[in-house]
């Protein structure tokens, strides 16, 4: 038999385990005796407050990341074809969603090895539950460009989208470029865009807002720093 890749969601912030994950999850999670992770200490973090049963130090954590080699990515799936179940882990959120894990799942896949996604929070669908928008047709960017040109040209193409098919647009930038990213969204949307900021999910700070792109300009938030959900349906 072979094992099974589990996808194991992680917290959005530093805290909300109880809140996040069912027991029957977590129970899933203290069995498994091989990680991979994006961040090793990230991963450690995460599985100290699940409160697994044996010294983390016991516990195989490999990294893959945006420098992993694309031939080393079959070598991860080495306990799986041993027999041994392996957990699979994001640096926050869900894995294989805007995260290097996805090539992991693409070549379980190839492998014809089982794959099995654990329940746990997504920012972006808490967002978009919460956002007021169009819940029924909607599109992930990712991140946007960060060089300013591309990074309006995007915007508009978004807004155009948006506009044109009444499509949700999510999006989601490093949260120390966050500032910078709500200033070109208020300098190029059209004043009746409305622009929802998710930020904080899950966590004691958390605030969603939606809101015209011309209401935002009476008062904006500082959200540096602060994990964000952006979107916007024009």
């Amino acid at each position: 038999m072979k094992g099974v890749l589990y996808l194991i969601p992680s917290l959005l912030g530093p805290e909300g385990m109880s809140a996040a994950f069912a027991p029957q999850v977590l129970d899933t999670v203290r069995k498994l005796t091989h990680f991979v992770a994006e961040d090793a200490k990230s991963a450690r973090r995460f599985l100290k407050q699940v409160g697994m049963p044996v010294p983390l130090v016991q516990l195989p954590i490999v990294e893959l990341n945006e420098h992993t080699r694309a031939e080393r990515i079959r070598e991860l799936l080495t306990p799986l074809r041993g027999g041994h179940d392996v957990g699979l882990l994001s640096e926050a959120g869900c894995p294989g969603i805007a995260d290097p894990g996805a090539e992991l799942v693409a070549a379980a896949h190839r492998e014809g090895l089982r794959v099995a996604p654990l329940v746990g929070p997504s920012s972006l669908l808490l967002a978009l539950m919460a956002c007021g928008l169009n819940g029924q047709q909607f599109c992930f960017h990712g991140y946007l460009p960060a060089q300013r040109g591309a990074r309006e040209q995007a915007i508009r193409q978004i807004e155009s989208e948006s506009s044109s098919r009444h499509v949700t647009q999510l999006f989601i930038e490093a949260p120390y470029r966050n500032n910078q990213l709500l200033a070109a969204l208020l300098a190029t949307l059209r004043p009746s865009t409305r622009l929802c900021l998710a930020t904080d999910l899950m966590q004691p700070t958390q605030s969603i807002v939606t809101r015209s792109a011309q209401s935002w300009k009476a008062g904006l938030p500082d959200i540096d720093r602060r994990p964000t959900v952006f979107l916007l349906l024009a």
